[in-house]
């Protein structure tokens, strides 16, 4: 099992809904083909996949095929977002900050540093957003022959 495959598995999204149907508990194929609205070939191709992946076992119970999720992979891509994760909530912490020291009313966008504080105004006749226009008349008819 690589990372690539795991990816790979994950990306189509009736993998990723067959795996979140088998986040709540193990199933049997028919009950996926029903959840999932697929045929029951495509379920089982969509099953070997996430299976060759190794994000899924598989045991037999009489004549019916149960699958359960393997928590193994998923740990080792949640060990592989943490990186990602400390970042989000670094940058996340740092925009409660700025808000918090925020005056409270102030709604205006702030100005990235080294930006002019009013920019150039436009060539075009557009108003800033939030005016009003004048709405324009309709053109007058044009005169009968």
């Amino acid at each position: 099992m690589s990372d690539a495959s795991l990816w790979a598995a994950l990306a189509d999204p009736h993998r990723r809904a067959i795996v979140a149907l088998l986040l709540e508990r193990p199933r049997a194929v028919g009950e996926l083909v029903e959840a999932c609205g697929l045929s029951q070939p495509s379920t089982s191709k969509h099953l070997r996949v996430l299976r060759d992946a190794g994000l899924v076992r598989v045991r037999q119970d009489a004549q019916r095929r149960v699958y359960a999720l393997d928590p193994a992979p998923i740990a080792a891509l949640d060990a592989w977002l943490a990186p990602y994760r400390a970042l989000w909530n670094e940058s996340l912490d740092t925009l409660g900050r700025r808000l918090d020291e925020a005056p409270l009313g102030d709604t205006s966008p702030s100005t990235p540093p080294g930006a002019p504080a009013d920019p150039a105004p436009r060539g075009d006749a557009t108003p800033p957003t939030g005016t009003p226009r004048e709405p324009t008349p309709p053109p007058a008819p044009s005169p009968k022959d």
